[in-house]
């Protein structure tokens, strides 16, 4: 299949055979039998990859109750009220931030609101829920009055996930698929709080939207996925698209649960929370690397970095560094010296700028999101969304990287911004401009996402970026005319 678009040497025609490029030239002559896509002189980029996502959490945000924005438990308490006739068993909503809240989340409270009703609902960093006292009996935990975090709540996310399951079927994936597609998406890493390994061959199927998905799995996991001989990189169930991702650990917390594992204390004096003490890790580490599956380590404060890094030089395992929200120059050059990547996610920012200003001090604050210092260092960037916690949008990640502001702001610490040919590059799961034997991952843009501005206008030129197609593996899963 041909396919006409622009190059910073002007017009080339490029030739699909099968799911790869056979051929780029300035003229390719159509061979008989071949269809052909008329691009008309768009700009062709490599297919986008969002490398950090929580799939079905991110699908099911259509029917889960919307707390984002809420400025004080009594506005989230309200909303509660009001979608109390949402159909279903279980309600749940996400998207609370509580950190500014004058009173905290409390399980009274939420009974007042919300009756006999089982409600669930996820903080907008996913690290914490906030449960009220019939979801504590429908999921079998101890009565409480207050938030439950890190390790006993990623516990219980994964039967909170089935009980949504039963609520919403696989037209939520596909739905969230088809708008990633939308966006130039052609690959998306799933780390779920699920055995993916397991449940995505069926689901991949029963969805039927043929984007590129490399699924995960957890420690809880990790026997049965050696056991399964899966590899890093291995197809899956016979699906091409389909592929065994990374041992994924969440090794701290965040900043908006004042969890993050951090060197200097908080306000009140702690530190965070390791949920994964370092030769735990390293034990982890080196069971994965034995048997051939790389390691997605999140670590957010700078505690939690060191503590990762060190394990990753006692074992010799490759992998990547999950967020690195809070590295400090020491740690941006030994990231780089491992060979690990930095998986971080630019729109976090944008949440978390005010957050950090009051929760952390002016020095951590300045140096949040070092992205420009990871870059110079020479280590390898992938940029994601974590969606839910921020849209799975890779044009708005790039954004974020290159102002770090949302619109109308001031850059915040614009010394740690990237330029539009590094954001772009760290979307691309490492592929460079499309040439022959690569992958037919292709997507073709009305608008040139290189061209020059200031951070703001290239920042707003980022977030309405216009995607005429994508491609997959020479299969168009998205054509906007």
């Amino acid at each position: 299949m041909p396919v006409g678009s622009a190059a910073p040497a002007g017009l080339v025609d490029l030739r699909i055979v099968g799911d790869r490029v056979a051929e780029v030239a300035p003229s390719l002559n159509r061979l008989p039998g071949e269809d052909e896509l008329d691009a008309a002189g768009r700009w062709l980029i490599p297919g986008l990859w969002d490398q950090h996502t929580h799939l079905g959490q991110w699908s099911r945000q259509g029917t889960r109750l919307d707390l984002a924005g809420t400025t004080s438990r009594a506005e989230a308490l309200a909303r509660v009220r009001a979608g109390l006739g949402a159909p279903g068993e279980v309600l749940v909503g996400g998207g609370f931030r509580p950190s500014a809240w004058a009173e905290p989340p409390s399980t009274s409270a939420l009974d007042e609101a919300s009756g006999a009703r089982p409600v669930v609902l996820v903080s907008g960093d996913a690290h914490s829920g906030w449960l009220n006292a019939a979801a504590l009996r429908r999921f079998g935990l101890a009565p409480r009055d207050g938030l439950l975090r890190e390790a006993e709540w990623f516990d219980l996310l994964p039967a909170v996930l089935a009980a949504e399951d039963a609520q919403v079927g696989p037209s939520a994936y596909a739905t969230a698929m088809r708008s990633a597609a939308a966006r130039g998406v052609v690959g998306i890493v799933d780390y779920e709080f699920e055995p993916g390994f397991v449940r995505w061959p069926a689901r991949y199927r029963q969805v039927g939207v043929g984007l590129r998905v490399r699924t995960s799995t957890y420690p809880v996991d990790l026997d049965q996925a050696i056991a399964a001989g899966l590899k890093t990189g291995d197809v899956i169930d016979g699906e091409p698209l389909l592929t065994m991702g990374a041992l994924k650990i969440i090794s701290d917390g965040s900043l908006n649960t004042q969890t993050a594992h951090c060197r200097q204390p908080y306000a009140d004096g702690g530190h965070g929370v390791q949920n994964v003490p370092g030769p735990e890790l390293a034990r982890l580490l080196g069971r994965a690397d034995q048997a051939g599956l790389r390691v997605a380590l999140h670590a957010i404060g700078d505690a939690a970095v060191q503590i990762a890094l060190d394990a990753f030089a006692a074992t010799g395992a490759g992998g990547s560094i999950e967020h690195a929200q809070l590295a400090g120059p020491e740690q941006v050059a030994e990231l780089a010296r491992l060979g690990l990547v930095a998986s971080v996610q630019p729109a976090h920012l944008l949440d978390d700028r005010g957050v950090t200003e009051v929760i952390w001090d002016e020095q951590r604050a300045g140096r949040s999101f070092p992205l420009r210092e990871l870059a110079q260092a020479g280590v390898e960037l992938a940029l994601g969304s974590d969606a839910p916690v921020a849209p799975l949008d890779p044009w708005l990640a790039m954004a974020a990287g290159v102002h770090r502001g949302e619109p109308g702001d001031a850059p915040w610490h614009p010394e740690h911004a990237l330029t539009p040919a590094q954001v772009l590059a760290s979307s691309t799961d490492g592929r460079g401009t499309p040439s022959a034997g690569a992958p037919a991952d292709l997507v073709l843009l009305d608008a040139d996402p290189l061209a020059d501005g200031d951070s703001a206008t290239i920042a707003q030129r980022l977030r309405s970026m216009p995607v005429a197609a994508t491609i997959v593996a020479g299969q168009v899963v998205h054509q906007a005319w």
